[in-house]
């Protein structure tokens, strides 16, 4: 569950590398955000000479948490970091993923950042 306040790591090439969530979307009562959400963003480190600039404020889709999720199946799925992918009108802003991602992603219909995963788990 990623809530306001999570700092989450950027798993692109945008230029972002650490992230901290200050709104989830999706509703008024919508406190946490899991797998394939949308959430706002600010960004909190950078690398140098990037698009993206510290302080500045995107949105991202979560692709990785590290607390367990349920899926319809019955299994668990679970990493070792909470990651996520900076989008602008449902497209990535980066041009490579970094990591595995999970299978959600591919539910909400972000086809993009599925092709150009390494690993869909």
């Amino acid at each position: 569950m990623i809530h306001e306040g999570t700092r989450l790591k950027v798993a692109d090439n945008s230029g972002a590398k650490e992230v901290e969530c200050f709104n989830v979307l999706g509703g008024t009562n919508k406190r946490s955000a899991h797998l394939g959400d949308i959430v706002v963003v600010s960004v909190k480190n950078a690398e140098p000479r990037s698009s993206i600039r510290k302080r500045q404020v995107v949105r991202g889709v979560i692709v990785r948490q590290s607390q367990p999720y349920r899926r319809k199946d019955g299994s668990y799925i679970s990493f070792d970091e909470n990651a996520i992918i900076l989008v602008q009108n449902q497209e990535p802003i980066g041009s490579r993923v970094f990591g595995p991602i999970a299978r959600e992603i591919r539910e909400r219909n972000f086809m993009k950042i599925i092709s150009q995963a390494p690993e869909v788990l």
